[in-house]
């Protein structure tokens, strides 16, 4: 015997076909069950900081820099 606390998924809102729970149900478990695809691992080309030193002394208030 299941209860609504027991479901799996919980229609909020409208009534769903059990076509259409079984669907989506497929499309989450599959999507679930995908192993993501590994990005290599390589040396940045550019240094994640920045020297002040070498930055202007004033930037403008719209400046894409601030």
């Amino acid at each position: 015997m299941t209860t609504a606390t027991d479901a799996l998924l919980r229609v909020e809102k409208g009534n769903a076909a059990p076509e259409e729970l079984a669907a989506i149900t497929a499309i989450l478990l599959a999507r679930a069950a995908a192993t993501p695809e590994e990005t290599p691992v390589g040396v940045p080309r550019q240094a994640g900081w920045r020297r002040l030193e070498r930055t202007p002394g004033f930037r403008a208030p719209h400046s894409w820099q601030g």
